[in-house]
Order: structure tokens, then C-alpha cells, then sequence
């Protein structure tokens, strides 16, 4: 499913992610998508709480000052130090799927914990961009992630790079290195990342090819498998990001 909006953090005080230096006894205009979305979404009225956060960490309780049809104006007035990391790193590699489920990979990872994320362009990708268009999908996932952060509660925002071909990608990381392949002998539970730091390659609809193999094996990724059923590309990268933050981050963590 496509994600189509923002969710409150409570039912009390949304959250706003805003790409704008925060300071305490500031006050900050929104710009139109924002403002529209506090005015006509969320239907916040002057004196109304609200949380801003900037995805630098750290989030502040402000105040709408003015509503108006023209004009969002909010004052900052508390920081309040607070962060829900993981103390696991990680870089996910995610093979480019068709609209809804890549939506849904990159909204759920971020809800996961994955720290970047970089669509990546495989043999069997069967979405084809154009340079044009290149752009215009950025902003569209990277809207997704500002909005699950949202919802999620993160401070830090995720960081969505560039869109790279995988035999690009895949000499430049570090961490423990692994990808997904249903064929694999190892499990996760057979490695240990380096340094707190993992990094995650997952493949489109069609998988990887032997090629592709090749070079994630020569740059050092280790191939595992997860379970003994085939997974959809979708649940994939969610079910590995999932096991890695039970194993090495803090989903075991109370």
C-alpha cells in the first residue's frame, strides 16, 4: 500500500519533522505543505501543543501561535533530549520494487531502525527510471521517510541516498556485510557484526543474479538465509532487519 499521510505519536501531541534549525524561544513559519498539513489534516487551532524535531536529534515542544489561512507560526519552546536509536548501525541496500512495495520496504525500515537506506538498481529491476524521473522518486521515498519517522517517534532521520547500481554499491561498505539468498547454508545467527555496524543487501521481486552474487562475494558480503521459506522482496528486508535488531540492537533490549 502506498503511504499516503502522517500518524500521531499519541493522541494527545503530533509530531513534525521540519528541515530548519531549532532553537528554544524561536518562532519558525511552516512552509505551505507543512502548514497545510497542521491547518487542514491535523486541524490544530492557536494554543495548540505540537513537538517539531529536525532529524538532528533531539525534538522540541512548541506552541501554534497563529493559524491562518495564510500563515503557520509555531514557538519553540523547550528542547527535550530524547532518542530511540538502536545501538546497531545499519545501511540497508534495497533492490528496487514496483510503487507499493518499495513505499512499504522504506516506510517499515525506518520504523525498524535502518539508519540508510540506498535504492538500488539490479539486472531483474523491473522498474525502469529514466534520468528525468530519478528525482522525482527520491522525493517521493524521501518524503516517506520523514513521514514514518514521524509516526515512529525518531529523532535522527534516516539518511536516503542516491540511487546506485548494485555493482557501485556494494565495494563501498562496511560493517559486517550480508544479502539475502533463500539458498544460503548460513544464518544470522551464525555471524557477528563488526563495531556495532551491519550492513543489509536484499534483492527486487526477481532476485539476484549469479552475476550479482559475484560481486557482493567479492566485496565481501556473506550470504544467509532466512528460514526455509521463499520470501516476497517486501518481507524480506523487513524480516531482516527485524532479526537484526532482536540478535545485535535493541529489540531485546527493555
Amino acid at each position: 500500500m502506498a503511504y499516503s499521510g502522517r500518524l500521531r505519536i499519541n493522541m494527545r501531541v503530533s509530531r513534525l519533522y521540519v528541515p530548519v534549525l531549532l532553537n528554544t524561544g524561536q518562532q519558525i513559519e511552516l512552509d505551505d505543505e507543512n502548514g497545510h498539513y497542521v491547518r487542514t489534516v491535523l486541524r490544530l487551532k492557536k494554543d495548540a501543543e505540537i513537538v517539531l524535531f529536525n532529524g538532528e536529534g533531539g525534538e522540541y515542544l512548541c506552541t501554534l501561535t497563529e493559524v491562518s489561512r495564510k500563515t503557520v507560526l509555531i514557538a519553540v519552546q523547550q528542547k527535550r533530549e530524547r532518542s530511540v536509536e538502536s545501538p546497531l548501525y545499519i545501511t540497508l541496500g534495497l533492490g528496487i520494487a514496483r510503487g507499493d512495495r518499495m513505499d512499504l520496504s522504506v516506510q517499515k525500515a525506518v520504523e525498524l531502525g535502518v539508519n540508510q537506506i540506498t535504492p538500488l538498481v539490479t539486472e531483474r529491476c523491473v522498474v525502469q527510471f529514466k534520468d528525468e524521473k530519478k528525482p522525482q522518486r527520491l522525493l517521493h521515498w524521501q518524503k516517506i521517510v520523514q513521514h514514518a519517522a514521524e509516526q515512529s517517534g525518531r529523532t535522527m532521520l534516516p539518511e536516503l541516498t542516491d540511487i546506485e547500481y548494485i555493482q557501485n554499491w556494494v565495494g563501498n561498505q562496511q560493517g559486517l556485510k550480508v544479502f539475502l539468498d533463500p539458498y544460503a547454508e548460513k544464518s544470522l545467527a551464525d555471524i557477528t557484526p563488526k563495531a556495532m555496524r551491519v550492513t543489509l543487501l536484499t534483492g527486487p521481486e526477481g532476485g539476484f543474479t549469479d552475476q550479482e552474487r559475484d560481486f557482493a562475494k567479492a566485496a565481501g558480503f556473506i550470504p544467509v538465509c532466512l528460514g526455509n521459506r521463499i520470501l516476497r522482496t517486501e518481507t524480506a528486508s523487513l524480516a531482516a532487519l527485524a532479526a537484526v535488531q532482536i540478535l545485535w540492537g535493541d529489540f531485546g533490549v527493555r
